[in-house]
């Protein structure tokens, strides 16, 4: 028989790669005979490098230095795959979090924060000359509409005195005047942004009054930075009301001003590591994720699985915890870490432990 583990990260615990290994050495220990598969998901936000690199066969990082969310060097990488027919020149995977992440800071700066390492990591994609670049969205540091990111690009943010803004949320109602003449071109196979929100640019849905809080940002500053992202979206051509533009502090709505798409995280990151053939020759799928709740059912790892195995496959789902209010209906059985642990703080302590339980009651109970 065989079986596909495809979980995305269990956040601030374990990875998604170990934890799909965590969860196959258990279902092993039970049915040792069976084929796995270890398929890694990620939904564009943090772990999206991480899945590529565990999934695809001859994926190379490439270590690179950009400046930080904060002005701090940063050293990080980014992922080139391998070449395919739709990319002779093989694809950069670039995630915003580990070039322009919150989890980089040790102080929150929602004014002052940028995307610029986030550019300068695409702009050493380009000049290495890969055929198509993806950009997973999650973890943003700012909100800055992605100007950060197109500075980098080529472009020019400028105030009254024909200057550059400063970096950041703070520069935005400053600008006066953008100039793309130097904007780099997207690459042949294009740009896509990968996320697993749809909120727009601008409003009570909008980056700033959503997310801001998560950066740091109080009332007045929320009202401040949604000004700003008002201001820009009147200087540059991408629709601010696209679902996802306001994904990763308006980065979603620079992109789309560069030319860049944005799509859905799962399910393409799932189409790129194969996981929709995986699917269909198995006969149970084991996915996950840290927290399923009433949410997870909108674009999240363990949904987009579930509808991709279609009834050709069993579904299993396993998360760190189960809230009341989730439907795990989608599902042939499903495993709360928390439960099986006993409570969350033992459950986290050992994460990998307990994913082999997991692994080898589902073994047990799914069939």
């Amino acid at each position: 028989m065989i079986v596909v583990f495809a979980p995305d990260s269990f956040k601030g615990t374990i990875r998604a790669a170990d934890a799909a290994s965590a969860l196959a050495d258990g279902w092993l220990r039970e049915r040792p005979d069976d084929e796995v598969v270890r398929l890694p998901m990620a939904d564009g936000g943090e772990g999206t490098l991480a899945a590529f690199a565990a999934a695809v066969l001859g994926a190379e990082r490439i270590p690179i230095r950009v400046t930080g969310p904060d002005g701090a060097p940063v050293d990080s990488a980014w992922l080139r795959l391998p070449a395919t027919a739709d990319a002779p020149a093989g694809t950069a995977i670039i995630e915003l979090g580990s070039m322009s992440g919150i989890e980089l800071l040790s102080e929150l700066y929602p004014l002052e924060a940028h995307t610029f390492g986030l550019g300068q990591a695409i702009a050493a994609a380009l000049t290495a000359g890969v055929s198509r670049v993806i950009v997973g969205l999650g973890s943003s540091a700012s909100t800055d509409g992605g100007t950060g990111m197109l500075r980098a690009l080529g472009a020019r943010f400028l105030d009254a005195a024909d200057a550059e803004v400063p970096l950041g949320g703070v520069g935005l109602p400053a600008i006066t005047a953008v100039d793309l003449t130097d904007l780099v071109p997207l690459p042949p196979g294009g740009v896509a942004a990968l996320t697993d929100v749809t909120n727009p640019l601008l409003g009570a849905r909008g980056s700033a009054a959503v997310f801001g809080p998560q950066k740091g940002a109080d009332a007045v500053q929320i009202s401040q930075l949604n000004a700003g992202l008002a201001h820009l979206a009147g200087l540059l051509t991408a629709d601010p009301s696209a679902p996802g533009a306001g994904a990763a502090g308006g980065t979603g709505f620079g992109l789309l001003a560069w030319g860049a798409t944005l799509r859905p995280g799962a399910s393409t990151v799932g189409e790129l590591i194969g996981l929709p053939t995986a699917a269909a020759r198995a006969a149970v799928v084991v996915t996950g994720e840290g927290s399923y709740d009433g949410q997870s059912a909108a674009g999240k790892v363990p949904a987009y699985v579930a509808s991709l195995a279609g009834g050709r496959a069993r579904v299993a789902l396993v998360a760190g915890r189960i809230t009341p209010d989730a439907d795990v209906s989608a599902f042939a059985s499903s495993v709360s870490l928390t439960d099986l642990a006993g409570s969350a703080e033992r459950a986290m302590s050992d994460a990998a432990s307990w994913l082999r339980a997991a692994g080898e009651r589902l073994a047990r109970d799914i069939t």
